[in-house]
């Protein structure tokens, strides 16, 4: 699966590399595939690269579905971590 985290270019140097803010862990970037994006632009990154410029709105969307899906997995962990320890080992009663 792979999976474009949208951030905020908060510097862009040489035209070609910028440094994203992805729910607040800064990131460089290079942005050769979005010429256009510019300072204070919301971009989807993916593997180094910005991808697409989006809007505001869809950034906050985004952001808050990666969120949900951590609490997810905290919880799934949290469930797992309760198991017996011989659940699933093949141990008979």
């Amino acid at each position: 699966m792979c999976l474009a985290v949208p951030g905020k270019i908060l510097e862009i140097r040489d035209g070609a590399q910028a440094t994203v803010d992805m729910m607040g862990a800064t990131r460089d970037a290079s942005v050769r595939l979005t010429p256009d994006a510019k300072v204070g632009d919301f971009v989807l990154v993916h593997a180094g690269f910005a991808i697409e410029v989006i809007d505001a709105e869809q950034a906050r969307e985004t952001i808050e579905v990666l969120r949900d899906l951590e609490e997810l997995e905290a919880e799934e962990l949290a469930g797992a971590g309760a198991m017996p320890a011989t659940a699933g080992a093949g141990v008979e009663a």
